[in-house]
């Protein structure tokens, strides 16, 4: 449809509303530019001047109520800028989550939980929100709650975790509630339950937690498993650590380190990554000797572990191996050295003693004078008691300096069959 402005009078009428018109959006547009900026200053006055300009903006209302809140500490007039923020918009958790910490200094425990509902009502799954949720409701008594919010904090934010844990336990230190009502059923939530179990020292609710990871099957990352095995070695629970070891092998990184009927050591060959835990090697860093694996020198497999010393005096290399053995049963080692430069009265040698009892019961011969692959071997009989045997490289004598490389390679261990044949 066209609209004729032929006379002047039509063209007058036309071009004052479009002034008219043009005028009522800049002006509207320049109120809500000038509340923008106002809004964004820290003084109390740009806020003022912000929610005059747009009053009916629950942002100003809320940003009025936290500087009172925060900066003046008047909670009674920061109440009440909050409560008009949430009138305006009640969908926004952030505003109920500051006016439920108003109610809380002004000590009016029923309008700070009546704040908190509408804020998880508001935003039933930010940590942020269910933390604060929980803690109050657990200040206050109601359990319940508490527990469904920690619960939204465990499956949400992993950084919460540790916290979140500690006053769930302490609200109700029951392993099979906890994990049917409040711990999410994933493998990173029963991890780190499994850790916090072991932190307190729960070695039952801990065997409870890992009973129901290993019926999940879910991935589980190595560093919870070497932690577990570690506790349970530490409490002489060498059965429990073994089982532990051998089912992470179908959800974890595991599988290739199991030890076998053929050989006990594990990663005895030095094919694999280092985990340095669990029933892998385990190493620790000493000025005196370096540590390495050597793709260029090896016997049974593609790499070695090579040891260099420099040493005044020593005792110990600084790598072992923890190994799972029956009592009263014969084993045989063997393994293969090479070694360049030794020098030194004596020499390193491979022992294998009672990780509990320091019992030793087996030394290898001194492993120097060997410019090619040599091995070392021997049998020996487990104590009426041992479980667990400790393979490490002793120096002897300890006091004397030592220089010189050394090679490493196809550790082995494995229990001799009984004189019928069997095992």
């Amino acid at each position: 449809m066209k609209i004729s402005l032929g006379s002047p009078a039509r063209k007058a009428v036309f071009l004052g509303t479009c002034l008219l018109l043009a005028g009522v959006y800049v002006g509207f547009a320049g109120r809500q530019f000038l509340a923008s900026y106002f809004s964004t200053q820290l003084d109390l006055l740009s806020l003022q001047r912000a929610a005059r300009l747009e009053p009916g903006n629950a942002f100003h209302q809320y940003r009025l109520g936290h500087y009172f809140l925060q900066t003046q500490h008047e909670p009674e007039t920061a109440a009440r800028f909050l409560k008009t923020a949430t009138t305006l918009n009640p969908g926004n958790a952030s505003y109920w989550i500051e006016l439920a910490t108003a109610y809380r200094l002004l000590a009016d425990p029923d309008l700070q939980k009546d704040a908190l509902r509408h804020a998880v009502a508001a935003d039933p799954s930010t940590p942020e929100v269910a933390w604060n949720a929980a803690n109050f409701f657990w200040s206050i008594g109601e359990t319940t709650d508490a527990l469904r919010e920690f619960g939204v904090v465990l499956a949400a934010d992993p950084n919460l975790s540790p916290e979140a844990l500690d006053r769930c336990w302490r609200i109700r230190p029951d392993v099979n509630a906890l994990m049917k009502d409040v711990i999410p059923r994933n493998s990173g939530a029963y991890s780190s339950f499994l850790d916090f179990l072991i932190s307190r020292s729960e070695p039952a609710a801990a065997a409870n937690v890992w009973s129901q990871m290993v019926q999940l099957q879910q991935p589980v990352e190595t560093n919870h498993i070497l932690g577990y095995v570690q506790y349970l070695l530490g409490q002489r629970n060498v059965p429990q650590a073994r089982q532990v070891w051998r089912q992470a092998a179908s959800f974890s990184e595991l599988s290739g380190y199991q030890p076998s009927s053929d050989n006990l050591v594990v990663n005895g060959d030095f094919s694999l990554a280092v985990l340095n835990g669990g029933f892998d090697w385990q190493y620790w860093k000493s000025l005196d000797v370096s540590l390495a694996i050597d793709p260029t020198e090896s016997h049974s497999g593609p790499r070695s572990l090579s040891i260099v010393f420099d040493s005044r005096g020593m005792e110990d290399v600084g790598i072992q191996q923890l190994i799972p053995v029956q009592p009263n049963s014969t084993y045989r080692f063997s393994a293969h050295f090479k070694s360049e430069g030794m020098e030194g009265a004596g020499g390193p040698r491979f022992l294998l003693e009672d990780q509990f009892t320091g019992a030793s019961v087996f030394a290898s011969e001194e492993l120097k004078d060997a410019d090619f692959w040599k091995q070392v071997e021997g049998t020996f009989i487990t104590g009426a008691d041992t479980t667990l045997l400790r393979l490490r490289i002793q120096r002897v004598p300890a006091g004397d300096a030592i220089r010189g490389k050394l090679w490493i390679d196809g550790v082995h261990l494995a229990e001799e069959p009984e004189a019928g044949g069997g095992y």
